[in-house]
C-alpha cells in the first residue's frame, strides 16, 4: 500500500498523493481553490461579474440553471379581442349543460318535466358545445318509461274503479 506507484500505471485514488499535502474536494492534485474562484473553474481562467439583471450562464450558449429573482416566467400570448381562442375537442372544460343534469333528476322526481327539459337541454347541446349529451339522453329515456308506467297505472286504476262500480247488471 505505501508503494510508489509504477510508471504506467496513473496514482490510486485511496493512497494519499506523494508529497504529504491532502487534495480538496474536486479539485486536482496540487492545485488548491483561490478564495472568490467560482466553483469548476481553472485556476488562471478569467472569470467577469455579470451586470445587475443580466443572467449569469456559467457556460456561454446554455441556459442559467433557475429562475433569476425579479424577473416573471413567460406567458402565452394573448388572444386579440375579439376573436376565439384555440378549439377544444369533447370535454375541453365548457362544463356540463345545467338542463341535462336537471332533466336526469325530474326523471324521478316529476317525469313529464323531465321530458320537457331534456328536450331543451338537447336542443341547447346543439349549438353551445357543453358537455351533457348522455345526461339528457337518459333523462328524456327514463322521462319518457316513467311517464308511461305513470299513465298505465292510471288507466289501470280507472279501469279498477269502473269495473268494481259496475254491479254486473245491465239496465
Amino acid at each position: 500500500m505505501g508503494q510508489p506507484p509504477e510508471p504506467d500505471q496513473p496514482p490510486s485514488p485511496y493512497e494519499p498523493p506523494p508529497g504529504g499535502q491532502e487534495p480538496q474536494y474536486g479539485q486536482p492534485y496540487g492545485q488548491q481553490p483561490q478564495y472568490g474562484q467560482p466553483y469548476g473553474q481553472q485556476p488562471g481562467e478569467q472569470y467577469e461579474q455579470p451586470a445587475y439583471g443580466q443572467p449569469a450562464y456559467e457556460h456561454p450558449g446554455q441556459p442559467p440553471h433557475g429562475q433569476q429573482w425579479g424577473q416573471q416566467p413567460p406567458y402565452a400570448p394573448q388572444v386579440p379581442y375579439g376573436q376565439y381562442g384555440p378549439p377544444g375537442g369533447p370535454g375541453s372544460g365548457r362544463g356540463t349543460n345545467v338542463l341535462a343534469i336537471l332533466s336526469l333528476v325530474f326523471a324521478f322526481v316529476f317525469a313529464p318535466a323531465g321530458i320537457a327539459l331534456g328536450h331543451l337541454a338537447k336542443r341547447q347541446l346543439r349549438t353551445s358545445g357543453e358537455d351533457g349529451e348522455q345526461l339528457a339522453r337518459w333523462g328524456l329515456i327514463l322521462s319518457y318509461i316513467f311517464t308511461g308506467l305513470f299513465l298505465l297505472a292510471c288507466c289501470g286504476w280507472l279501469a279498477l274503479v269502473i269495473w268494481a262500480g259496475s254491479d254486473g247488471t245491465n239496465t
